[in-house]
Order: C-alpha cells, then structure tokens, then sequence
C-alpha cells in the first residue's frame, strides 16, 4: 500500500482489508528467532495526535537492543476492526528508522483473530514482510472458554467455520485472558508459545509490554534510554 492511501474511507478500507487478507500466510516460521520486537501505539479514542514505537530485544532473553518512536497525525476515525488504518503509517515510520529489523514483531493487537482476517498485526505484518504476532487485551471476533489456571489457553474459533484462529492465554492469575493469534508468517501454535515465553510475570507478554513503557514515555516526555539506543 502506498503511504498516499491509508486516506481512504471506511468502506473503502474494509476492501483493502478483503484484499490484503488473501497475502495473510499462516506458516510456520521455519527458524528460531534471534531477535523479537514489540510494537505499540497510543492516542486518545477521538483525538489526531498518534505516538507509536517500536522496541527490538534479543530472544529468547528478551534483553532490549534498540528503539524507535514517532509523533504523527491521523484523519482516519476510530472504527473497531479499522484501527489499523490510523495506527500503522506510525508504525511503519518507527520500523524504517530501526537499524535492527527484527525477526519477528509482537503487536499490541489483534492478527487474524479478526472478522476480515486482517487485524492490525496481520495487516503490518504483510506490508513489511515480517512474522508478526498479534496480543490483543480482548476479543474482536471469535470464540473460545475461558481459561481459568494461570498459564492455561484455550483456543479461539471462528463461530462459522470452526477454523482455530489463536488462543486466549490466561497469562495472570484474577486477569482476564489475552488474545494470541498470528499476524504473518507465523503457526497457531508458535504464536502461543512465543507469548508465553515472553511472559515475565506481568499481564502482557515483554515485547509488547515493554513497547507500552516506550511510548508512554515518550509521550509524557520522559527519558527513553532505558529503552535501547536506537531511534528515540
């Protein structure tokens, strides 16, 4: 997609969606990864202003190497199951500047467990040719039980197909579950065991919690250099 065309309207994005779901790859990733990035944006529902980041970590030890952060602007309106039309351009600023491409990119989001397939880790993930995981704190689309001992998953399917599209992880005890499902080019099942691995014992898996931290800070001024030392 052309940086020129995320000003599109909503109907017009759900088409690219429908399109962009076709160049989805669910596969497994075929080699341990050496490194593994978090990506994160924040704004306000009904506001412009949009700081995204992007932290690298070494994997499995989860040891941060570099970072990236952006200000921007976005026009496109707040629709569930759209956001990605407003938080990727950012996104996808932070990765260019990162000297350190990861080998995989865990998005505070949703991947394929999506009604169109495309989620925003999905949808990153396909642009920029890189595996991608989807976290999301809670369910767009799909069904599943709840999980109910800390570290327990149960799967999410699609309510029409039956076609398993990640897990809800239980990742805390007297937490709600998280929903796991992969972005690109990564399995069901390497999607849940990447994420439990980047458990630390918080909540949110470290990639994306750490991400969190990053552009938190960033947007409250505060100083970035326990974040990496890359492109802050």
């Amino acid at each position: 997609m052309e940086s020129n065309n995320w000003n599109v309207s909503p109907k017009d994005a759900i088409g690219i969606q429908k399109k962009l779901q076709n160049e989805v790859v669910i596969a497994p990733l075929g080699k341990e990864p050496k490194t593994i990035a978090g990506a994160d944006v924040s704004l306000n529902m009904f506001e412009k202003d949009i700081y995204a980041g992007i932290i690298v970590l070494s994997y499995p030890e989860l040891v941060p190497i570099e970072s990236s952060v952006i200000k921007s602007r976005t026009d496109f309106p707040y629709i569930p199951g759209l956001l990605s039309f407003r938080e990727i351009p950012a996104l996808l600023e932070c990765f260019e500047q990162l000297k350190t491409k990861p080998d995989l990119i865990m998005v505070d989001g949703q991947g394929i467990a999506h009604p169109r397939r495309l989620g925003i880790a999905s949808h990153f993930g396909v642009l920029i040719d890189t595996p991608t995981i989807g976290v999301a704190k809670s369910r767009l689309y799909g069904q599943f039980d709840i999980p109910e001992l800390p570290g327990a998953a149960e799967a999410i399917t699609d309510p029409k197909t039956g076609e398993k599209l990640g897990y809800a992880l239980k990742s805390k005890a007297r937490s709600n579950p998280l929903i796991i499902s992969p972005g690109h080019r990564v399995s069901v099942e390497e999607a849940l065991l990447i994420a439990r691995t980047g458990l630390r014992g918080y909540r949110i898996p470290e990639p994306t919690r750490l991400a969190h931290g990053l552009v938190n800070a960033f947007r409250k001024g505060e100083d970035l250099s326990g974040f990496g030392k890359g492109s802050v």
